[in-house]
C-alpha cells in the first residue's frame, strides 16, 4: 500500500473510531440514567460537552496543523483517545464508592466524553485538509468517501449496542464499562497504518500562504454564511443523532437500534456516490435538496407510529443528513483554498460546538419539556412522583423540573407482571410522555434544516448571478 493510500486509510480509520465510540455512548445513555439518576438535559449536556470538546479543538489544532505537522498532531490524538477510555470508565467506582455521588459520576463522564472528542478534533483538524491534499482535482468526492468513515463506525457501534447493550440485549448485557472501550480497537489500526508513513505538504503551506492570509478570508461574506450554516448542520446531524436511539426506542421497543443502524448504511453506502450526484446538480443543489428531506424526515419521524411510516420517515431523513457534513467541507476548499487547515477546522468547529452547546442539550431540553408538560397536565400525581428533584433551564428557556431518569428508567425496564396494577398505570403514563417528549423534540428541529434550504437556495441565486457555481483555484486568485 503506498503512502498516499495509507493516509486515506487511517484517515478513514480515525472517522471509525468517533463513530464508534458515538453510536455505543447514545446506546448506554438509558444505562446512565438509571445508574446515576440523569435527567435527559444532564444526559444531552454529557454528550453535547463531548461536541463541545471536538468543536475547540478542530479549530485550536487547525490553527497550527500546517506547522506543528500531520503527523504529530495524529501521535496526540492516538493518546487522548487511550486516555479518555479509562476517565469514562472510571465513572462507576468513582461513584460507588459514595465520595460524589450523581455529580461526580457527573463530571468524571463529562470530561472522558470531552477527552473523547477533543482526540476526535485533532483527527478532524487533519483528516479534512489532509484528504484535500491528497486528492486535489475532485475534493468533494473524496471528502465525502473520506467521511464514510463515520457511518461505518456507526454501523459497527450500533450493531455491537444491538447486541450487547441495555438489558433488552439482543445476544447478552455486557456492562457499558467494557462497551465504551471497544473504539480502542480501530484506534490500534490508525496508529498501525500511521507507523512510519510520510505525509504530504498541504497545499496552502506549500504555496506559502501565511496564516494571516488564511485569517483574511473570514471577511467573505459568503465564508460566514457558510459558516452559520454548518452550524446548523451540526445541530441537526449530530444533535439529533445522539438522542436518536434514545428516542425511538420506546416508539419501537426493541428496534431502535436498527433503525439507527438501517441510517448509518444508506449514509455509509451513498457517500461512495456524491461525485456523480455533484457532477450533475452541484455541491450546492445537493445541499439544498439534502437540507429539505432532512426536513421532511424529521417531520414524519416526529409524527410516525407504525413500522412501514418510522422506516419510510428513516429513510427520508437517512438520505437527507449523508451529505450535509462532507459536502459542506468541500464547498468551502473549493472556494477558500487559501484559507487551507483553517477554514476547514472552522466548519468543522461550528458544527460541533453547535451540536455540543444546542443540539445535544437543545434536544434534551426539548424533551424534558414537552414530557414532563405532558404528564403534569394529564397525570399531576405522576408527574409529582417521577419528577426531578432540581430544574434546569436552557438558554433564554424557562426552568423545568424535568423527570427523573433513575426512577423512569426502573419502573419502565420492569416487566410489566411484576408491577401492581397502580404501578402499570403509572408505567403507561410515563411511556406516554416519553413518547410524547421524544416525537415533539424532533418536530420542533425539523425547523432548522428548513431554515438551512433557506440559505442553500441564497447561494445558489448568488453564484448564479455571478455566472455559476466553480470552484476556485489557488493560482486563479
Amino acid at each position: 500500500m503506498d503512502h498516499r493510500k495509507r493516509l486515506f486509510a487511517a484517515s478513514f480509520t480515525t472517522l471509525i473510531v468517533a463513530g464508534v465510540g458515538f453510536a455505543i455512548r447514545g446506546a448506554i445513555l438509558g444505562d446512565w440514567a438509571t445508574q446515576f439518576g440523569f435527567t435527559k438535559l444532564e444526559l444531552g449536556t454529557i454528550t453535547g460537552g463531548g461536541l463541545v470538546g471536538f468543536g475547540i479543538v478542530i479549530l485550536a489544532a487547525s490553527a497550527i496543523a500546517d506547522r506543528v505537522g500531520y503527523g504529530t498532531l495524529l501521535g496526540v490524538a492516538f493518546f487522548l483517545h487511550a486516555t479518555s477510555a479509562v476517565v469514562t470508565i472510571a465513572a462507576s467506582p468513582i461513584y460507588g464508592d459514595g465520595s460524589g455521588g450523581n455529580a461526580s459520576a457527573y463530571w468524571v463522564l463529562y470530561a472522558g466524553t470531552f477527552l473523547f472528542a477533543i482526540a476526535n478534533g485533532v483527527c478532524e483538524a487533519v483528516i479534512n485538509p489532509l484528504a484535500a491534499t491528497l486528492y486535489p482535482q475532485d475534493r468533494t468526492h473524496y471528502l465525502n468517501v473520506l467521511h464514510a468513515g463515520w457511518p461505518a463506525g456507526l454501523i459497527i457501534g450500533g450493531l455491537i449496542a444491538y447486541g450487547f447493550a441495555s438489558a433488552d440485549a439482543r445476544v447478552s448485557h455486557v456492562p457499558w464499562e467494557i462497551l465504551v472501550g471497544l473504539f480502542l480497537v480501530p484506534t490500534l489500526i490508525y496508529g498501525w497504518l500511521l507507523y512510519r508513513v510520510q505525509f504530504p505538504v498541504s497545499e496552502a503551506r506549500a504555496a506559502g500562504v501565511s496564516f494571516a492570509r488564511m485569517l483574511r478570508e473570514f471577511a467573505a461574506p459568503v465564508l460566514l454564511l457558510l459558516l452559520l450554516l454548518h452550524a446548523m448542520v451540526g445541530y441537526v446531524e449530530l444533535g439529533t443523532d445522539s438522542w436518536i436511539v434514545n428516542i425511538m426506542q420506546n416508539v419501537i421497543e426493541g428496534q431502535a437500534f436498527l433503525l439507527f443502524i438501517y441510517t448509518s448504511a444508506l449514509m455509509f453506502a451513498l457517500r461512495f456516490f456524491a461525485g456523480p450526484i455533484i457532477h450533475r446538480i452541484n455541491p450546492l443543489g445537493l445541499l439544498l435538496v439534502s437540507s429539505l428531506l432532512a426536513c421532511a424526515g424529521l417531520m414524519m419521524l416526529g409524527s410516525s407510529s407504525t413500522g412501514f411510516a418510522i422506516i419510510a420517515a428513516a429513510t427520508i431523513y437517512g438520505v437527507g443528513k449523508t451529505f450535509l457534513w462532507p459536502t459542506m467541507l468541500g464547498v468551502v476548499s473549493e472556494q477558500f483554498p487559501r484559507g487551507g487547515a483553517l477554514t476547514l477546522g472552522a466548519v468543522g468547529a461550528v458544527g460541533m460546538l453547535s451540536a455540543g452547546l444546542l443540539g445535544g442539550p437543545g434536544i434534551g431540553y426539548k424533551q424534558d419539556y414537552f414530557a414532563s408538560h405532558y404528564l403534569e397536565q394529564r397525570h399531576p400525581f405522576v408527574y409529582e412522583d417521577y419528577r426531578s428533584e432540581t430544574e434546569h433551564g436552557f438558554l433564554m428557556f424557562p426552568k423545568i423540573a424535568g423527570l427523573d431518569g433513575a426512577k423512569v428508567g426502573a419502573i419502565l425496564e420492569a416487566p410489566p407482571a411484576e408491577l401492581t396494577a397502580v404501578e402499570n398505570e403509572y408505567r403507561g403514563a410515563l411511556l406516554r410522555a416519553s413518547i410524547h417528549g421524544g416525537q415533539a423534540a424532533l418536530r420542533w428541529t425539523a425547523l432548522v434544516p428548513l431554515l438551512m434550504a433557506i440559505g442553500y437556495l441564497s447561494l445558489i441565486l448568488y453564484f448564479r448571478s455571478r455566472g455559476g457555481y466553480k470552484a476556485v483555484h489557488m493560482e486563479e486568485e
